[in-house]
């Protein structure tokens, strides 16, 4: 794995599967009460230009169980918020930190942040991807169905951050990823181009949400309008009419598959309180899973 974990185009199946298996272990070891701190004397420096919830919760307990000290940093209450360069501010932080976590806006400062940084730098989400994110889903895959290898993974809705890195995993996995996304709203033309060339099983964009859900082994969705688009959240609904993941849809899906979401979800919009709440939803697991996958990822950076 290198130094960075800017995207998840970063990484090699050898990276995932050793992300995946050490995160198995220190999940058995946490439900086991095991005091497990490989990070002790370790600080963990988090910047956010995002309000957050799961990103922020799971990072800082993540480091405290691993025997680490986060530091939450907002970006206005910094110098970067009066001026001070991304590469001044990374150079200063990497004389006082072991590993840097952003969640931003644009992926472009993330890139430029670990350019001049000496210290891990983590991608925490930007406008662009949301690597962390997608690296707990396939682990939280691999716990349901015993594998990634072979399935069909279907995405329905924007084509946002989330969106770009499902194409991402599967430029890099073998299983096989369908997306429904309305005209106008496709993921990043670069990275859907990228995708499509690089993915072993191949990566599908369909207009119709039963297509793309059709015999599916997971059925994945996320909000239809993103932080900095509630503007937009009106004329949204409108254009994304009939894209909600509801138990019409599900029929379609194979019998067993699961429905997954990255919170926080708009019940009765993107996705119905009856699928959410169902059996078929593996949206806590996958919640929790944040915090044992990140553990895996700040040890492997960090670690000895």
């Amino acid at each position: 794995m290198k130094k960075d974990f800017l995207s998840v185009y970063d990484l090699t199946r050898k990276d995932f599967d050793r992300i995946f298996s050490h995160a198995a272990t220190l999940k058995a070891m946490l439900k086991d009460g095991i005091i497990y701190q490989p990070l002790a004397g370790k600080t963990l420096g988090m910047i956010f230009d995002k309000s957050s919830t799961r990103t922020r919760l799971s990072f800082e307990a993540g480091m405290y169980q691993l025997g680490g000290l986060a530091i939450y940093l907002n970006s206005r209450d910094t110098q970067l918020g009066r001026g001070e360069t991304i590469a001044d501010t990374a150079r200063i932080v990497s004389r006082y930190l072991d590993a840097v976590m952003i969640r931003t806006f644009a992926q472009e400062s993330v890139e430029e942040f670990a350019r001049h940084a000496e210290i891990p730098v983590i991608n925490g989400l930007t406008d662009l991807m949301h690597p962390c994110q997608i690296v707990s889903d396939l682990f939280t895959i691999v716990e349901k169905k015993g594998t990634y290898e072979g399935l069909k993974i279907a995405y329905v809705g924007d084509g946002n951050n989330v969106a770009n890195s499902w194409i991402d995993a599967a430029a890099k996995l073998p299983f096989k990823l369908a997306l429904a996304c309305p005209k106008g709203y496709d993921p990043d033309a670069r990275i859907l181009e990228r995708g499509k060339k690089k993915a072993p099983k191949g990566v599908s964009l369909y207009r119709d949400p039963v297509r793309a859900v059709k015999q599916a082994d997971v059925v994945y969705t996320d909000v239809w309008a993103s932080m900095g688009q509630e503007d937009e959240q009106e004329a949204r609904a409108k254009v994304f009419e009939g894209y909600q993941v509801n138990r019409n849809l599900m029929r379609h899906a194979r019998p067993d598959a699961i429905v997954m979401h990255c919170l926080p979800a708009h019940r009765g919009e993107e996705i119905s309180a009856e699928v959410l709440d169902g059996p078929r939803s593996v949206v806590w697991d996958e919640a929790e899973n944040r915090i044992h996958v990140q553990k895996a990822i700040l040890e492997i950076l960090m670690g000895k």
